[in-house]
């Protein structure tokens, strides 16, 4: 009977699973800007808890970084969705451009006496199709500016009932204040992770878009904000902020050029990814691989461009949450990078 119980539990938490996940999707329009927002505002916590104990009143405080966020939104808004409707003008002749050396390169083959269908070889592999990829992420992109005021909107409000949050979780949250520690120890770790992660990934896109104008790439900027969210995206976001701008340089610069920038992704990706990140950040906050490879999937699913941008920070959230109680610390140790085997092999010697 005890197995059956334990059987019937599991299977009842995979259809309440699949019925959020199903809900999810039907809100997707709400939910787009509500994470955003919550994105946001988790950001700003530390900037504004740091002027509130320097003395600032709180409401000043707020509006301080509220201001910031909506300066800094605006100004990235005009100048990247310029560069994207200017891109996406271009995009045509990037794609014949694209095509033409592609087909040169394949006919260069028969001299080696290979010989090789043009056609089917288009069909099986067409670089001016990750260029039509890129195009369409980038409209994604720009429509999620479209709901910039929706998030604005949102993120206002947050920050103004963050002041009231630890009262209201004391008196809401059964245990009082031992939930209310666990719970601040949970938002701790959240805000650690993001402002880490967040300082990281602009001077990722800050070096990004400084080579590449060095380099002579069209649209840096727009290419260094990508680098910048993709940064968010362990493992695998640098190879998606790269592929871009190196087929942009084969296109206007040349083979020799576009090498050239793919070493240089490379060299800022293992500064700050391998190096600086790591050091920073301390163990214990890491995803496996597997994981974010099912995160990019489940929450590109649900949310587009956008749910594969906040996908590794929900998973990140996810896991942290899952590891502040004892019951469901096993599921955040399953989705960590690595387990903690030196805290049991000392157990012995003890």
């Amino acid at each position: 009977m005890q197995h059956d119980s334990t059987g019937l539990r599991w299977l009842l938490g995979l259809a309440a699973l699949i019925i959020i996940i199903t809900g999810l999707k039907a809100a997707e329009a709400i939910m787009i800007p509500l994470m955003m927002a919550l994105f946001l505002a988790i950001i700003s916590l530390p900037p504004l808890h740091w002027m509130t104990r320097k003395g600032v009143p709180a409401i000043v405080a707020i509006l301080i970084v509220f201001g910031v966020i909506v300066l800094v939104g605006t100004l990235l808004g005009i100048v990247i969705g310029a560069s994207v409707d200017s891109f996406m003008n271009r995009l045509p002749g990037y794609q014949a451009r694209l095509d033409m050396m592609m087909g040169e390169l394949l006919s260069q083959t028969e001299i080696f006496g290979i010989p090789v269908d043009l056609d089917g070889a288009f069909e099986q592999l067409n670089p001016s199709q990750a260029m039509s990829f890129v195009g369409t992420a980038l409209s994604s992109v720009g429509s999620v500016l479209t709901n910039l005021f929706l998030v604005i909107f949102i993120l206002l409000f947050l920050l103004l009932e963050q002041a009231t949050f630890s009262a209201k979780f004391q008196r809401a949250l059964p245990g009082g204040a031992k939930s209310l520690s666990h719970a601040a120890g949970f938002i701790r770790q959240v805000n650690k992770y993001l402002a880490i992660k967040t300082v990281i990934s602009f001077i990722t896109g800050a070096l990004i878009t400084v080579f590449l104008t060095i380099v002579g790439v069209d649209f840096p900027l727009l290419w260094g904000l990508i680098a910048l969210l993709m940064n968010f995206i362990p493992n695998v976001g640098s190879i998606l902020a790269a592929i871009p701008a190196v087929l942009l340089a084969i296109v206007q610069l040349g083979v020799g050029d576009a090498v050239i920038v793919a070493s240089g992704y490379v060299a800022v990706n293992v500064l700050m990814g391998n190096l600086i990140e790591p050091r920073m950040m301390g163990s214990g906050l890491g995803l496996s691989p597997l994981v974010v490879f099912l995160s990019l999937l489940l929450w590109g699913w649900l949310f587009g461009p956008v749910g594969m941008f906040l996908s590794i920070p929900l998973t990140m959230i996810a896991k942290i949450a899952l590891e502040q109680s004892p019951s469901t610390q096993w599921i955040g140790i399953i989705l960590g990078s690595a387990p903690l085997i030196h805290e049991h092999t000392e157990t012995p010697s003890e």
